[in-house]
């Protein structure tokens, strides 16, 4: 298939290069220098996933070797080898074409429907990329990211989530599932926000509000991070996470780790699938029963999707500060799912429990959504005062997206004494500006 082909099977999507070119060289001679790389690295017993600079010194050895051999009139000389390096390193001690791609520091996503279908994401976007691959290729980059992350994909676990070296999350679910291909997405990992100052200048939330969460999280409030596929709940976590004070103990549960965060007492967990035997499998679930054993201060889980949510529940309600994400589309709707999912969690479990004590020990809810220009934005902040009313539960808008603008509007913040216990005057905050 041509890349015209490709690009006229993605109406609306417009076709972006990706990559160095490497046609300075003939596939030939790229070839022979990655077989030379890969006899000398495994001679000097080089991880090529661990020690890359190793693998680029012996690249550039090759090259420089080669060139050398030009001279003599045996060898074509290398136009340009710097090109050429790279290509042999991406193949060697990288993920081979998508390295480019990973590189690249404007691609937020890369996704695989088909080798001849390669997306990506930029600022919020969707765009098919001109590079065509072939189905040995995939399956190759598929099995050695897998290799690095010690998890496994295979008929009998069709689904699997995995970290890369460089934290970007890898999900893949294999062909018979799919239909026709195996489906590869690597969410890469871009750092563009530390902390809530540097989402201020983002232009996603106001100082105001970001003040008001900070002085939330150091009063100890129980935050429920809420939005939509790529709206950037993670990132806002780990801006509320870093507003943590040092002085607190930080036990994570996460299905892969993303969390990333300075702070000096910090444990954290990821979920582990079951072996080949089908056993030695550590649920979500497991992890925040276990995160209660461990002396936290604070307890985060990267995203509730199931029954966890009743341990959290019952961890937020017994005076554990906490915060968590999930999809939903407002933050009403966040408090919604909040008393489904526990429900799952075993058929004595009722909705009279679940609904009071959600709004027990939910005190803030941070709704995020991407823009018309695929830019993130804080759409809304409601607090939750714990009262429920014909098994509603009633919250208080504390700034509210209107005409594109956060606004702070008349609601208070639950649970004051906290804020003053801290010394934090949380009114003086919201009133400012």
């Amino acid at each position: 298939m041509s890349i015209a082909d490709a690009r006229s099977r993605a109406p609306g999507h417009r076709a972006v290069p990706t990559g160095a070119p490497v046609a300075a060289a003939p596939a030939a001679v790229v070839d022979a220098l990655d077989a030379r790389v890969r006899e000398v690295v495994r001679a000097q017993g080089v991880d090529p996933q661990r020690d890359v600079a190793a693998v680029r010194r012996i690249a550039e050895d090759a090259a420089r070797e080669h060139d050398d051999l030009s001279m003599t009139g045996a060898v074509a000389k290398l136009v340009d080898p710097v090109a050429v390096v790279a290509e042999v390193v991406a193949r060697v001690a990288g993920f081979g074409p998508l390295q480019p791609l990973l590189d690249d520091p404007s691609v937020e996503e890369i996704w695989i429907n088909d080798p001849s279908r390669v997306f990506v994401a930029r600022n919020g976007r969707h765009e098919l990329t001109n590079l065509m691959l072939t189905q040995a290729q995939v399956a190759d980059l598929v099995e050695r990211m897998l290799k690095t992350s010690g998890r496994r994909l295979d008929v009998s676990s069709p689904f699997v989530d995995a970290m890369l070296p460089d934290g970007h999350r890898l999900h893949v679910v294999l062909e018979g599932i799919t239909r026709g291909f195996t489906a590869v997405n690597i969410r890469k990992f871009v750092l563009k926000a530390a902390g809530l100052n540097d989402l201020v200048e983002l232009r996603s939330m106001t100082p105001q509000a970001a003040a008001f969460l900070t002085a939330a999280v150091r009063a100890g409030l129980n935050v429920l991070v809420a939005g939509g596929t790529q709206a950037g709940k993670t990132t806002m976590l780990n801006c509320l996470a870093a507003a943590i004070p040092g002085g607190d103990r930080v036990v994570s549960a996460e299905e892969v780790f993303e969390l990333r965060f300075p702070h000096p007492d910090w444990v954290a967990m990821q979920t582990r699938q079951a072996g080949l035997e089908g056993t030695g499998e550590v649920p979500l679930r497991a992890l925040v029963k276990e995160a209660l054993r461990m002396r936290p201060s604070r307890v985060i889980v990267g995203e509730v999707r199931s029954e966890e949510c009743l341990d959290l529940l019952l961890a937020l309600n017994s005076g554990l500060p906490g915060m968590c994400t999930l999809h939903a589309n407002s933050a009403r709707e966040a408090l919604v799912k909040m008393c489904t999912l526990p429900l799952l969690a075993g058929e004595n479990v009722s909705a009279k429990f679940v609904v009071p004590t959600v709004a027990a020990s939910v005190d803030i809810v941070v709704h995020l959504g991407i823009d018309a220009g695929g830019v993130r934005r804080v759409n809304e902040i409601v607090g939750v005062p714990g009262r429920v009313e014909n098994d509603v539960i009633e919250v208080e808008p504390l700034f509210v997206r209107q005409s594109g603008e956060l606004r702070r509007t008349h609601g208070m913040p639950p649970r004051i004494e906290a804020f003053e216990r801290t010394g934090i005057d949380v009114h003086g905050i919201l009133q400012a500006g």
